[in-house]
């Protein structure tokens, strides 16, 4: 009986993306291009300073070398869906967060092998590679984010000013619930995480929330030093601070098998919403 995780999870997205592109235009990705220094810093700090922040992180902290390379992971895989509608919550730049998701989407398939390999090396566990086929990460990328957004536009383009503030209202509530409903069944109904008893895991939530806070405000400093505006410094936080969780679970289960891997995941799953939307609302509204 196939995991009904791995039917919900991909349907929310869509549905997710969806609800996002209603409420974009595509004029509104055109700022992202003329001016490409936002995505370019965002990009540069997704593939780059998110490693170099978890290795200084966790190079002398004292837990076991396979938990080391499960927070190696997580930096391996930015961004997301949960990234992009955390963005239009706090009404940040939902245009760059979701061409920031379709970039790393696509450079990913380069850097995480990479970054593993090298995780497995530094902390002296057995070499593991792992292999991103090309074509069926596209295939997921088109299907649960390009799609969608684009549908998401035409249509939402179609209705008066009038009816896209009525549907304004109505995603505002229905998008986080989506994304919520979808959570909880990660947590609770995905089969790898049933027998999770989180309270015996407390000393690793640490270096995860660590990582997690620190990751955004070191992005959103850097953001800022370049001169990039409040709002998109704070939505370079955001994607830079909500790793794509189940992107890492799946790597860990499907490509790596390694259960304490998916346990890294999963822990860092569990909070990292709430984390990051509380600091990047912290740093939309105290930081100018």
């Amino acid at each position: 009986m196939p995991n009904p995780v791995d039917i919900i999870m991909p349907v929310s997205i869509a549905i997710i993306m969806f609800g996002i592109g209603l409420e974009l235009k595509f004029s509104d990705f055109k700022r992202v291009f003329l001016y490409p220094k936002a995505i370019l810093v965002g990009l540069s700090s997704q593939l780059l300073l998110l490693p170099m922040i978890a290795l200084a992180l966790i190079y002398f902290w004292p837990m076991d070398p396979i938990y080391k390379i499960g927070i190696m992971l997580l930096a391996a895989c930015p961004g997301g869906t949960a990234s992009n509608l955390v963005t239009k919550m706090l009404k940040g730049r939902v245009a760059l967060s979701v061409s920031m998701t379709a970039f790393n989407s696509f450079l990913i398939l380069f850097t995480i092998p990479l970054i593993i390999e090298l995780s497995y090396f530094i902390f002296g566990t057995d070499s593991r590679s792992v292999n991103l086929s090309f074509w069926e990460t596209m295939q997921q990328i088109v299907t649960t984010v390009v799609a969608p957004v684009l549908t998401g536009i035409i249509i939402g383009n179609l209705f008066s000013e009038l009816q896209r503030e009525k549907l304004h209202r109505f995603l505002k509530y229905f998008l986080p619930a989506m994304l919520l409903v979808a959570v909880v069944f990660v947590i609770f109904f995905d089969d790898t995480t049933k027998e999770i008893h989180y309270l015996d895991y407390i000393p690793l939530f640490i270096p995860l929330v660590l990582f997690n806070l620190s990751s955004m405000l070191i992005g959103y400093f850097i953001s800022r030093k370049m001169k990039l505006q409040n709002d998109a410094a704070y939505t370079i936080a955001i994607e830079i601070g909500l790793q794509n969780s189940v992107l890492a679970l799946y790597i860990a289960n499907q490509l790596l098998e390694e259960p304490e891997l998916s346990l890294i995941a999963i822990l860092y799953g569990s909070f990292s919403l709430i984390s990051t939307y509380g600091m990047a609302y912290i740093l939309k509204k105290y930081s100018r």
